[in-house]
Protein backbone atom coordinates (compact mmCIF):
# COMPACT_ATOMS: atom_id res chain seq x y z
CA UNK A 1 0.00 0.00 0.00
CA UNK A 2 1.18 3.24 -0.97
CA UNK A 3 0.30 6.63 0.87
CA UNK A 4 -3.52 6.31 0.26
CA UNK A 5 -3.77 4.01 -2.27
CA UNK A 6 -3.47 0.22 -2.95
CA UNK A 7 -4.29 -2.29 -6.01
CA UNK A 8 -5.39 -5.66 -6.52
CA UNK A 9 -6.07 -7.63 -9.17
CA UNK A 10 -9.78 -7.65 -10.27
CA UNK A 11 -11.82 -10.72 -10.71
CA UNK A 12 -10.80 -10.58 -14.48
CA UNK A 13 -6.99 -10.30 -13.51
CA UNK A 14 -7.16 -6.65 -14.37
CA UNK A 15 -5.50 -4.24 -11.64
CA UNK A 16 -7.63 -1.87 -9.82
CA UNK A 17 -6.01 0.90 -8.10
CA UNK A 18 -8.62 1.60 -4.86
CA UNK A 19 -8.16 4.84 -2.79
CA UNK A 20 -7.82 4.19 1.03
CA UNK A 21 -10.70 6.91 3.06
CA UNK A 22 -10.08 5.25 6.59
CA UNK A 23 -8.88 2.93 8.39
CA UNK A 24 -10.00 1.99 11.94
CA UNK A 25 -9.12 -0.72 14.82
CA UNK A 26 -13.05 -2.04 16.56
CA UNK A 27 -12.93 -2.38 20.41
CA UNK A 28 -16.34 -4.39 19.44
CA UNK A 29 -14.48 -6.75 17.61
CA UNK A 30 -11.01 -6.84 17.93
CA UNK A 31 -10.19 -6.63 14.41
CA UNK A 32 -8.53 -3.86 11.87
CA UNK A 33 -10.62 -2.14 8.95
CA UNK A 34 -10.13 -1.04 5.84
CA UNK A 35 -12.65 1.09 3.99
CA UNK A 36 -11.91 1.82 0.17
CA UNK A 37 -12.96 2.48 -2.84
CA UNK A 38 -12.49 2.70 -6.66
CA UNK A 39 -14.27 5.45 -7.01
CA UNK A 40 -16.74 3.76 -9.92
CA UNK A 41 -20.37 4.57 -9.27
CA UNK A 42 -23.21 2.06 -9.15
CA UNK A 43 -24.96 2.32 -12.17
CA UNK A 44 -28.29 1.26 -10.10
CA UNK A 45 -27.81 4.16 -7.36
CA UNK A 46 -25.53 6.81 -8.90
CA UNK A 47 -23.56 6.84 -5.71
CA UNK A 48 -20.12 5.45 -5.62
CA UNK A 49 -18.67 2.66 -4.48
CA UNK A 50 -17.62 1.81 -1.07
CA UNK A 51 -15.92 -1.41 0.01
CA UNK A 52 -14.44 -2.41 3.19
CA UNK A 53 -12.43 -5.47 4.34
CA UNK A 54 -10.55 -6.76 7.15
CA UNK A 55 -6.90 -5.94 7.41
CA UNK A 56 -3.68 -6.55 8.94
CA UNK A 57 -1.84 -3.41 9.46
CA UNK A 58 1.75 -5.57 10.61
CA UNK A 59 0.89 -8.01 7.65
CA UNK A 60 3.80 -6.94 4.69
CA UNK A 61 1.61 -8.61 1.92
CA UNK A 62 -1.19 -6.44 2.98
CA UNK A 63 -3.50 -9.02 3.21
CA UNK A 64 -7.15 -7.97 3.02
CA UNK A 65 -10.22 -10.60 4.49
CA UNK A 66 -14.15 -10.34 4.06
CA UNK A 67 -16.21 -9.39 5.97
CA UNK A 68 -18.93 -12.02 7.29
CA UNK A 69 -20.50 -11.49 10.20
CA UNK A 70 -23.98 -9.15 10.68
CA UNK A 71 -22.18 -7.30 13.62
CA UNK A 72 -18.51 -6.12 12.12
CA UNK A 73 -20.97 -4.43 8.85
CA UNK A 74 -23.17 -3.26 11.40
CA UNK A 75 -19.99 -1.87 12.94
CA UNK A 76 -19.16 -0.09 9.94
CA UNK A 77 -22.01 0.82 9.04
CA UNK A 78 -22.62 3.01 12.02
CA UNK A 79 -18.90 4.74 11.36
CA UNK A 80 -19.47 5.14 8.26
CA UNK A 81 -22.77 6.80 8.64
CA UNK A 82 -21.85 9.19 11.31
CA UNK A 83 -18.96 10.13 8.83
CA UNK A 84 -21.59 11.30 6.08
CA UNK A 85 -23.70 13.16 8.77
CA UNK A 86 -20.16 15.14 9.55
CA UNK A 87 -19.47 15.93 6.25
CA UNK A 88 -23.15 17.25 5.90
CA UNK A 89 -22.71 19.16 8.63
CA UNK A 90 -19.49 20.78 7.31
CA UNK A 91 -20.68 21.57 4.05
CA UNK A 92 -24.06 22.99 5.90
CA UNK A 93 -21.90 25.22 8.25
CA UNK A 94 -20.12 26.37 5.54
CA UNK A 95 -22.54 27.24 3.12
CA UNK A 96 -24.27 28.74 5.78
CA UNK A 97 -21.21 31.19 5.74
CA UNK A 98 -20.99 32.63 2.41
Amino acid sequence: MKKNTFSMLDENGNEVVYDVLFTFESDETNKNYIVYTDNQKDPNTGNIEVYASIYYPDDKNGRLEAIETEKEWKVIETILNTLQEEVKKQANSENNEQ
